[in-house]
């Protein structure tokens, strides 16, 4: 399984549209970390962008993201890519707790954003 997170310096980026990159772990069946790499992201918005397409290629199954709007979710499913909101802090402690299953989807969303904008509408 692989696992992608929208990533800047280390962390979680806020908003999946605005990442500076993401970091893709590689996960075996014991639930272990066995690889990672980093893919630049796109420019503009996210789920315009063509990156779900390429990260289904690469054989990532779950995003777990900061913020992103229903049109990012909506994108990342129909590339079978379940995407997991609401996620904040070291992106390496972040993907161990997810697997640990201490990670669900917070349920919020950006309700709307225009493109070079940040979510401040709501908090994590």
């Amino acid at each position: 399984m692989k696992i992608a997170v929208p990533t800047r310096d280390g962390v979680v980026d806020s908003h999946f549209g605005h990442c500076a990159y993401f970091t893709v772990f590689t996960v075996n069946d014991q639930k272990q970390v066995t690889g990672r790499e980093t893919l630049p992201a796109p420019q503009g918005c996210g789920c315009k962008s063509g990156i779900a397409t390429v990260l289904h290629e690469m054989g990532v199954e779950v995003m777990l993201a900061g913020n992103m709007g229903d049109g990012a979710v909506n994108v990342l499913a129909r590339n079978g890519i379940v995407a997991i909101r609401g996620c904040v802090g070291d992106i390496e402690q972040l993907v161990e707790a997810y697997l640990a299953g201490r990670v669900v989807d917070s349920g919020h969303g950006c309700a709307a954003h225009h493109e070079g904008e940040a979510c401040h509408h709501h908090t994590l």
